[in-house]
């Protein structure tokens, strides 16, 4: 339950904040039907705000070549985690 209630709030996050800056973006499953998947990534990190992780994301997809990644897991608190699908 606590995964999926950190999933909307990233979702929501992340249409609210999207930046210029950001090459990468969030999309979800249904959207990422018929994209071609390139694999995964995973960032983690201590202390941030869950805003740190999108951004994080973001910057890693779009390090990896990807226009779009999916989340497919979050984890949140005093450490968190997050693990996301990356699309062309």
């Amino acid at each position: 339950m606590k995964t999926k209630f950190t999933l909307a709030a990233l979702s929501l996050l992340s249409v609210m904040s999207f930046g210029a800056s950001a090459a990468a973006q969030q999309i979800t499953s249904e959207q990422a039907q018929g994209m071609q998947s390139m694999g995964s990534i995973s960032v983690s990190q201590v202390g941030s705000a869950p805003m740190d992780m999108r951004q994080q994301l973001s910057q890693k997809a779009a390090k990896e070549g990807a226009s779009a990644y999916r989340i497919t897991e979050a984890r949140t608190g005093d450490n968190w985690h997050a693990t996301a699908e990356l699309y062309k």
